[in-house]
C-alpha cells in the first residue's frame, strides 16, 4: 500500500440553502464542485472506501495518490446534487445514514432521530442509491456512542446494521461514529455487531498504517478555506494517522459523560427550532 497520506473526506450536506443547524458543516454545490475539480488537478485518485479498508487489512495496494469521499447523516442533497456531480465524473463515495432521521422532513423519524429537522432521504431514494454508492450506518439516532451505557450503545450499533441489511437486502459493512465519537469499548461492539469498517474524524490523514475500526478523516466544513483544501489535497496540513489519542480528548470523553451520567448530556447539536 501507499506509504502517503491518504486524505479520506467527511462531508455533510452539499447545498445552497441547507437548515442553519447544519449551515456550519454545509458546503454549496459551487465550493463542492471546485473541490472536485482541484483533487484532479493535483492527481488525486478517488478511491471506494472498501478498497481502502481491503489494503489495510493487507490486500492489494492503493494507487500512487489515492483519496476517499464520504458522507455523514443522509441528507436528502445527496440524491439531488451530491450523486449526479460524482457520477458525471464517475466517482465512487460512501454514504452513511442515521435510520431514525431517514424518511423526508415531514415524516417523524423512526426511532427518535437526535438529528434537528432538515430534508433528509427517503427509504426509496437510498435503495435508488445503492448501486452506485455504498451505503454505511451511523447509528439509529445519533447519539454520543462514547457516552451512553453499553446496552444502549449496543442497541444503536447493532440496530443500525440490521434496519439498513432488512431494507437494502444484503450486507452492510461500514459504519461511522456520529461526531467522530469512539472509545475502545465502542469500537468493540462495532467489530462483535459485524462492522468490517468505521470511521472517525480525527481532523487527521489515514495511512498504510492506520485503523481499519478507526480511519481519520477530514472534516470539510463551510468555513474550510481553498488554502486548506488545496494543502490537504496535496498530503499536508494534518496529522498521518495512527496517532495517539489527545489527552484532552480523553477529558472531554470523560466531562461529557460526567454530564450523561447526571442526567444533564452535552448537547452537541442544537434544540429544534421552535
Amino acid at each position: 500500500m501507499t506509504s502517503q497520506p491518504v486524505p479520506v473526506f467527511l462531508y455533510h450536506s452539499v447545498s445552497d440553502d441547507p437548515p442553519s443547524w447544519i449551515a456550519p458543516f454545509t458546503v454549496s454545490p459551487r465550493v463542492f464542485t471546485e473541490q472536485l475539480d482541484l483533487l484532479a488537478d493535483n492527481g488525486r485518485e478517488v478511491v471506494p472506501l472498501r478498497r481502502l479498508i481491503t489494503a489495510l487489512r493487507g490486500g492489494p495496494p492503493l494507487p500512487p495518490r489515492p483519496a476517499v469521499l464520504t458522507f455523514d447523516d443522509g441528507f436528502a442533497d445527496f440524491h439531488s446534487t451530491v450523486a449526479p456531480l460524482l457520477a458525471a465524473r464517475g466517482l465512487p463515495s460512501t454514504l452513511y445514514v442515521t435510520t431514525g432521521a431517514l424518511g423526508g422532513p415531514s415524516r417523524p423519524p423512526e426511532h427518535g432521530s437526535l438529528l434537528p429537522p432538515a430534508p433528509m432521504l427517503t427509504w426509496p431514494q437510498l435503495r435508488e442509491l445503492d448501486p452506485i454508492t455504498e451505503i454505511g450506518g451511523h447509528t439509529r439516532t445519533h447519539p454520543q456512542l462514547d457516552a451512553l451505557p453499553r446496552r444502549s450503545a449496543r442497541e444503536e450499533i447493532e440496530g443500525c446494521k440490521a434496519r439498513l441489511e432488512d431494507a437494502l437486502g444484503h450486507r452492510v459493512d461500514a459504519f461511522a461514529y456520529p461526531h467522530g465519537y469512539s472509545s475502545r469499548t465502542v469500537r468493540r461492539l462495532v467489530r462483535e455487531a459485524g462492522w468490517t469498517s468505521a470511521t472517525a474524524v480525527r481532523h487527521g490523514f489515514s495511512s498504510d498504517a492506520d485503523e481499519p475500526l478507526r480511519v481519520a478523516r477530514l472534516m470539510v466544513r463551510a468555513d474550510t478555506a481553498w488554502d486548506r483544501f488545496l494543502a490537504w489535497a496535496q498530503g499536508a496540513g494534518a496529522p498521518v494517522a495512527p496517532f495517539p489519542e489527545l489527552v484532552r480528548t480523553r477529558a472531554w470523553r470523560g466531562y461529557r459523560r460526567l454530564r450523561a451520567g447526571i442526567d444533564r448530556p452535552y448537547p452537541s447539536l442544537p434544540a429544534p427550532a421552535r
